[in-house]
C-alpha cells in the first residue's frame, strides 16, 4: 500500500500539514517531536529488558567494579 507512494504524495501531504498548522507553528511542532522522540530515546536506553532485570541492575553494577580493582590488586 505504501510502495505507490512517490514525491509527489509527499508534497501534498507537506502542504496539508502546513495548511493546518500554519507556517509560524511548524517550527515549534518539529522542535516539540523531535524532543519528545530523544526523551522516549533516553529512556529506552535506560529501561530494563525485563521486570526481574529491575531489581538485579543496581547490585550487579555496584559488584562489578569492586571485583575488578580486587582482582587487579590481588594480581599484582
Amino acid at each position: 500500500m505504501l510502495a505507490n507512494l512517490n514525491g509527489w504524495h509527499l508534497l501534498i501531504v507537506l502542504a496539508v500539514i502546513l495548511l493546518l498548522f500554519g507556517a509560524a507553528r511548524l517550527p515549534a511542532l518539529a522542535r516539540s517531536v523531535g524532543q519528545s522522540a530523544r526523551i522516549l530515546k533516553g529512556e529506552m536506553r535506560h529501561a530494563p529488558k525485563t521486570a526481574g532485570d529491575e531489581a538485579d541492575s543496581p547490585a550487579i553494577a555496584d559488584d562489578a567494579p569492586a571485583a575488578r580493582t580486587a582482582d587487579t590488586r590481588s594480581s599484582s
